[in-house]
């Protein structure tokens, strides 16, 4: 008689769990996850909608751990994974806390058994081919957008160094107003280099909500952009008129280009939206 075929893969929402593998995908992208965290996930995945006590996940997975501190590693290991899947203690949509007991996972779960379809290849000769995550549009929309923010920093790190020549090119341009936009200029500087290497970070460390951050702030951050999308304007003696506007218009257009990069990267984020 035929043993029973393994449940290798539990699909729920936009995720999939490679039960053997130990990998989380998301949309069919591979999300960064430990192994203690999945493993954690793997014993709730196992039993959806039931209790998993505190004490079966620690004589499970941290069993010969006898210096490690439990609840302080157990409490990361959940937030890791409420960080990855987007879900708050507060309001879960994956995991339930029951304080003082355990967790359940409270989302419907389908799991199958990984056997090839008519027409698959195995997973050996996938593995052979080129990957499509190397030529994906994700990976090419995250370069990009990591070449924006370092852009941005570049911008004001020069503003910052050589400002005091805003004042005479004001000046010499309006009469007036000098010392203004020099004092607007260098404090949007400041504050712009902190944001953008926050998302630099962000995005360079590919951290799940760095997305949703970013939609979340667009507007303030696309008013900051377009102020200094007119900064070309200041060199228009050097650059003449033409290249000038232009400069300016390439500018403007670029905060709009970012939020497209984002919604590149992250799909879901456009699936919630609509």
């Amino acid at each position: 008689m035929d043993a029973a075929p393994v449940k290798r893969f539990a699909k729920f929402g936009p995720y999939e769990a490679d039960l053997r593998t130990g990998e989380l995908r998301k949309h069919g992208i591979r999300l960064r996850l430990q192994e203690q965290p999945f493993q954690v996930l793997a014993m709730l995945l196992a039993t959806p909608g039931d209790l998993v006590s505190r004490e079966q996940l620690q004589n499970r997975l941290w069993a010969g751990d006898t210096f490690v501190d439990f609840d302080h590693g157990l409490n990361t290991a959940i937030n890791k994974l409420r960080e990855v899947l987007s879900d708050s203690s507060a309001t879960p949509k994956y995991i339930e806390t029951l304080p003082r007991r355990g967790y359940r996972f409270i989302a419907s779960v389908e799991f199958t058994t990984g056997a090839l379809k008519p027409g698959e290849k195995p997973e050996e000769t996938r593995a052979a081919e080129p990957s499509a995550a190397a030529t994906s549009p994700r990976a090419t929309a995250r370069a990009l957008l990591l070449l924006l923010q370092a852009m941005y920093l570049i911008f004001y790190l020069i503003t910052l160094i050589r400002h005091e020549f805003i004042y005479p090119s004001v000046q010499g341009l309006f009469g007036r107003g000098g010392e203004i936009v020099t004092w607007v200029a260098i404090v949007s500087a400041v504050a712009g280099m902190a944001v953008r290497l926050f998302f630099f970070s962000g995005i360079a460390l590919d951290q799940p909500r760095i997305g949703h951050i970013f939609l979340r702030v667009f507007i303030p951050l696309m008013l900051l952009d377009e102020l200094w999308a007119m900064s070309p304007l200041l060199l228009w003696r050097e650059l003449g008129t033409g290249l000038s506007l232009a400069a300016v218009a390439a500018l403007a257009w670029t905060p709009f280009a970012q939020r497209t990069l984002v919604r590149m990267m992250y799909p879901e984020l456009e699936a919630k939206a609509a």
